[in-house]
């Protein structure tokens, strides 16, 4: 009579198979997770539940479920979230739902351990980039909706402007805050009062329906600086061109690199004729029509021929109005006759704070503005930038956040070098998090043909069937507890941040 397989024997059953699957383990974004240590970072943060999954397992499948091929949180509980825990969607909404967790901190906090990890500081160039970015939502119920105008399709549309501030390098990008901004215009109330006016989303409501753009841009560069995520430079678009934000610029030590709008905004330009100076104030319009339109000098390896103009701007400065020097730079592409009757107005405006700076150096710098597009791109169509389907504005202010870090994360694993570039690291996430799920479901099929074979061994392995399979399972689920690392052995590990990070 044959003797019943030992339960201490039996891991060697499967572990060859494991073996040869090992590829199936790797986890990426487990592994950026780990190396952030961000279960540590939100406990120090006061990220708690009371009971059930912890808060750090429960941001943990927040951040990655849109890797997992799914729609919407609810399309992922249904068809997903048993194959890497067992919580309920309701658990995932309830987080994203709360008024006292602070989720700028937490992309602040994320993405200074990126800036120090990837030894931004020794960029040669490092510019801060402020944009802004239209997503489109109709629902009646939507707290934080309004009307704004959409500049990429050009007319009003409803939903949600997603104010961003990033710093760029000629290496990648790295989104430092964001904001929701409300206009005035068709705007949502809420649907009941916050629990707490003194609690951290309440605070940012105010902030989003009071403030203007820039004012909260102005309090995001504070923040950065205060941070330590620092930049020589800011880059904005003509929507951002405006004497508030050079003044802003100019108070915190930034050179502006900022794209003028061709408006009415004067400019004082003084010239010399027979020794005599001659002062005039004159809009972009103005300044083109007398000193640019027949002097145009084509950049060298590019494509652009430019014309240069230092003059003047007035701003208020502690209450008085003060004229500062600023460099103006009129660019067009070389096949445009701007001298013609349809070609008057295709020249483009940029605005430096610094007139040392070449016509070839401010547009290398204002290339820089480029990342932040791609991010927005990312985030939209990939990302998940307010897909969760939620209602309030706290889960909306999660949304956000939630999106940057994992672009934080991407923009970590491209300078680990998971990937040359950002798209390529985030699909290589959701490839390994999609085997995983589909690892994780198929199991199951495979279970029950092993339960149905080990059954027809019961005469001869006897109670040993239930050991087999025991063990079998036990094997299984450590195999893809750790290929997710959301184990608690690694959990408390993370728990204790070393000294070293805390510099």
């Amino acid at each position: 009579m044959k003797t019943p397989t030992s339960q201490t024997a039996l891991p060697s059953l499967t572990s060859g198979f494991l073996s040869e699957t090992q590829t199936l383990a790797d986890n990426l974004f487990a592994d950026l997770w780990r190396d952030l240590r961000l279960s540590a970072l939100l406990t120090k943060l006061g990220f708690h539940k009371r009971s059930g999954l912890a808060a750090a397992q429960i941001v943990y499948l927040l951040l990655m479920w849109v890797w997992v091929g799914r729609e919407s949180i609810a399309l992922f509980a249904r068809q997903s979230l048993r194959s890497f825990t067992a919580a309920n969607k309701d658990a995932l909404y309830d987080v994203l739902a709360r008024e006292d967790l602070n989720w700028r901190a937490f992309h602040g906090a994320v993405a200074l351990k990126v800036y120090r990890a990837g030894h931004f500081k020794d960029s040669p160039l490092r510019a801060y980039v402020l944009d802004d970015s239209v997503k489109t939502r109709r629902g009646q119920r939507l707290e934080g909706v309004s009307r704004h105008f959409d500049h990429l399709s050009g007319r009003t549309v409803k939903g949600q402007q997603v104010l961003t501030l990033g710093l760029a390098t000629q290496e990648t990008f790295l989104p430092l805050d964001s904001d929701i901004y409300i206009s005035s215009k068709g705007a949502h109330p809420l649907k009941a009062g916050f629990r707490d006016g003194r609690s951290v989303e309440a605070r940012r409501y105010a902030d989003a329906r009071d403030r203007t753009k820039p004012q909260l841009a102005a309090d995001m560069l504070r923040r950065a600086q205060r941070q330590g995520l620092d930049a020589d430079v800011l880059l904005a678009d003509a929507w951002f061109g405006t004497k508030t934000m050079i003044k802003t610029a100019l108070d915190l030590n930034l050179t502006a690199i900022v794209r003028m709008k061709k408006n009415t905004m004067k400019y004082r330009l003084t010239t010399w004729e027979d020794g005599a100076q001659h002062t005039q104030r004159l809009d972009a319009q103005g300044l083109y029509r007398h000193s640019v339109r027949k002097h145009w000098q084509t950049l060298k390896g590019v494509p652009y021929q430019a014309d240069c103009l230092d003059v003047e701007l007035s701003v208020d400065r502690d209450g008085e109005v003060a004229w500062i020097p600023v460099r103006l730079l009129f660019v067009r592409g070389l096949s445009q006759d701007a001298d013609g009757p349809a070609g008057a107005n295709r020249w483009a405006l940029f605005l430096s704070t610094d007139r040392a700076l070449s016509p070839a150096t401010i547009l290398e710098t204002d290339a820089l503005r480029w990342s932040i597009e791609v991010y927005f791109k990312e985030a939209k169509q990939y990302l998940g930038l307010l897909w969760e389907q939620t209602e309030t504005f706290a889960s909306h202010v999660a949304s956000i956040h939630l999106t940057a870090v994992r672009y934080c994360l991407l923009a970590l694993g491209q300078l680990q070098g998971a990937g040359a570039r950002v798209c390529e690291v985030r699909a290589a996430i959701g490839e390994q998090l999609t085997h995983l799920d589909f690892a994780k479901r198929l199991w199951g099929f495979f279970r029950a043909l092993i339960a149905e074979a080990v059954d027809a061994l019961q005469e001869t392995l006897g109670d040993a069937t239930a050991v087999v399979m025991s063990a079998i399972d036990e094997q299984v689920q450590r195999f893809f507890v750790q290929a997710l690392q959301l184990d608690d052995f690694t959990l408390q590990l993370e728990g204790v941040e070393p000294d070293s990070m805390e510099a």
